[in-house]
Order: C-alpha cells, then sequence, then structure tokens
C-alpha cells in the first residue's frame, strides 16, 4: 500500500480545515465560508453550544441505563444523522420535551429518534418490514403492509429489553447534573448529542463492564497485596 506524505503546512491546514467541520457541518450550503463569515457563525452559534447543549440516548425509562449516547454521525429513524437535525436553540424551553426536526429538505421527520441497529443494519419492525419501508413522520406506519400499527422492533438490547421497550431521550446539561450523569467538557462542536468521552461509543452494557474492570484493577493496585 503506497503511502502518503504531508508535509507540516499541509497538515496544519487539514487540522484546521476538519475543525471547521466539526464546528459548521453541513450548514454551509456546501460552500466554505470566508474567514469573516467563519467567525461570525462561531460568535453566533458556539456561546449557544456551550450554554444549550442537549444530550440524546436510548435506553428504557426508569431503568438508568443509556443504551446508546446518539453522536454526529448516529442515524435517525428517518435515515439521516443526528447532525443534519435541528441541534442548535437560543433558549431552551422549560417543560415540554424538545423536538429535534430534521433539516434536511424534503424531510418529514419532526423530531429526532434513534432505531436500534441489529449488526450494522437498523433492526426490523414486528410486521418483518425495514424501518426504512415505515414512514418517518408520526408513528411510523409501514407503507409496505396494512396490518402495522406503527414501527415496534422485537429486537432485543444487550440491557435484555426489546427495543420497543426504549425511548430516545433529550435531557439538557442541568437535568443530567441534577440526576448525577456525565457532561463532558465544553466543546463548540456541532451535535455532540450524547458523547462526553472515549467510554461513549460503547454500548450502555460495555460501559458497565469497562467502569467495573478498571474499579477492579484499581482496587487490585492499591488493596492487592493486603487481600
Amino acid at each position: 500500500m503506497e503511502k502518503i506524505k504531508i508535509d507540516k503546512k499541509a497538515s496544519q491546514s487539514l487540522d484546521k480545515y476538519l475543525e471547521y467541520r466539526r464546528i459548521v457541518g453541513d450548514e454551509d450550503g456546501g460552500t466554505l465560508f470566508t474567514q469573516a463569515q467563519y467567525e461570525q457563525y462561531k460568535k453566533r452559534v458556539v456561546p449557544q453550544r456551550m450554554n444549550n447543549r442537549l444530550y440524546v440516548s436510548f435506553g428504557v425509562p426508569g431503568e438508568g441505563l443509556e443504551c446508546k449516547l446518539v453522536g454526529p454521525e448516529t442515524q435517525c429513524f428517518c435515515s439521516h444523522r443526528y447532525k443534519q437535525h435541528r441541534t442548535d436553540f437560543e433558549v431552551l424551553s422549560s417543560g415540554a420535551p424538545l423536538a429535534l426536526p430534521c433539516q434536511v429538505k424534503g424531510c418529514r421527520c419532526t423530531a429526532y429518534q434513534y432505531v436500534a441497529l441489529s449488526g450494522s443494519q437498523p433492526a426490523r419492525c414486528r410486521c418483518k418490514h425495514k424501518a426504512e419501508d415505515h414512514s418517518e413522520a408520526g408513528r411510523h406506519f409501514c407503507n409496505m403492509c396494512a396490518s402495522c400499527s406503527g414501527f415496534q422492533s422485537p429486537y432485543t438490547c444487550g440491557c435484555g429489553q426489546p427495543s420497543y421497550a426504549h425511548h430516545t431521550l433529550v435531557e439538557t446539561r442541568q437535568q443530567r447534573l441534577a440526576e448525577g450523569k456525565p457532561v463532558g467538557r465544553d466543546v463548540p462542536y456541532k451535535a455532540m448529542g450524547g458523547l462526553t468521552g472515549f467510554s461513549s461509543l460503547a454500548d450502555g452494557y460495555l460501559r458497565l463492564d469497562i467502569t467495573m474492570t478498571i474499579t477492579i484493577l484499581l482496587y487490585i493496585y492499591f488493596f492487592g497485596n493486603n487481600c
């Protein structure tokens, strides 16, 4: 395999471009902002993201386990990514659940909704049809059969519960802090969702295993000689 080498200047330019993409996403309409536009954009949206970040997860209500933490590239039921939904808010409404509608032209999705994966593909509904065979709006009725009362997947999550028992939850920083959940560092990047660290990329039950493993190793390190 041929190796590609770039000099220091090119490497710095690449880093700046990747930083730009993490902050702007697709909001430039495919045409890079000028430096002045970029600075104005950051001045407007970065404070919003620092103060009004939203944390999105997928889990069973009341169980206290976040089975999936949603990130920028995590797919919605509508087949578009989380970063393609509205995630920036000047003011967060108190009380009513926040809806994060899809911003892709022509998509009827009114709120981001995670759909469980079976391997690399979205899990199928009880009616045996794929998520893409269902409407992205409302209760997600099937477009392929008349017997489906709305998308419900019996696929069993790693937590042991069926997918249909899970819900997509959107929380504010204050709500998570009140429940003792991690919030991570304040970052200017677009659509970070529930990602607060490297362990956020793992499914919920695996994160529990990681935590337990680290705890055991620390216990052995500090107290092992006295056991």
